[in-house]
């Protein structure tokens, strides 16, 4: 379930599914999104997003993750985070992998527990992140560390990622908490300035063609269909490259 309270000017969202260890199904990005929309509509000045338990968000739930339905929903709730005018801060309290990763880099502030981690191992099973999500990583911790994360299947722990940029701030729930209260009581319309501009400049819309087309080839492949059949068998994949 996904569950939302109003702490003053902060609207809070927790992901609440800690048997699944908060991973994303198409349902629960859905009511994530339906949240947000919730809480922008109820005046909130800033967003903060959490896991309960012990993990942020494990990634996508691998029963659903195969469908072209999980896809549509978890970019509907990425980019409705983007265009948002208000700051949204994820305060990662432990490990955010896969869609956890992207979930925790489409918001605008990333606030870490010591637990917290950080990979995209979608190698390991013929899958494939988006463009903005590649550039996104590349932006925030640089170029070398998004290359391992996304060639390498590497992980970052909290101290890395805050080393690197991909995390602003170490600390707790409470830690978060007190910036989204500290940021809640800037300058909206500036806020709302300074968040379109970095969007817009910093990230145009990606419309390479050839980037678009290997990036389905890898959802349309036999490597994917082996890569599902790996999982359901809990055996390594033996990928063939087409």
């Amino acid at each position: 379930m996904i569950r939302r309270q109003a702490r003053g000017r902060v609207g809070e969202i927790v992901i609440d599914r800690p048997e699944r260890r908060n991973a994303l199904d198409v349902e629960h990005c859905r009511l994530l999104r339906a949240a947000i929309d919730e809480c922008v509509a109820e005046g909130v000045r800033c967003l903060l997003i959490r896991g309960e338990g012990t993990a942020f968000c494990a990634g996508a739930d691998l029963g659903g993750v195969y469908g072209a339905e999980f896809r549509e929903a978890l970019y509907d709730l990425l980019g409705r985070m983007t265009s948002l005018t208000l700051p949204i801060i994820a305060a990662v309290n432990g490990p955010a992998i896969g869609a956890g990763t992207q979930l925790a880099v489409a918001a605008d502030l990333r606030v870490a527990a010591p637990g917290a981690r950080f990979g995209v191992p979608t190698a390991r099973l013929c899958l494939a992140v988006d463009p903005w999500t590649v550039r996104r990583l590349s932006l925030l911790a640089g170029g070398g560390p998004a290359r391992a994360l996304l060639l390498g299947c590497a992980e970052l722990d909290a101290e890395a990622a805050h080393r690197l940029g991909l995390v602003d701030r170490l600390g707790d729930v409470d830690v978060a908490r007190a910036w989204a209260g500290e940021v809640a009581g800037l300058a909206p319309l500036t806020l709302a300035y300074n968040k379109l501009a970095l969007e817009r400049l910093a990230e145009p819309p990606v419309e390479d063609p050839e980037v678009i087309a290997a990036f389905e080839a890898c959802w349309a492949s036999q490597d994917f269909v082996e890569g599902r059949a790996a999982s359901a068998a809990k055996r390594p994949a033996r990928f063939e490259g087409r």
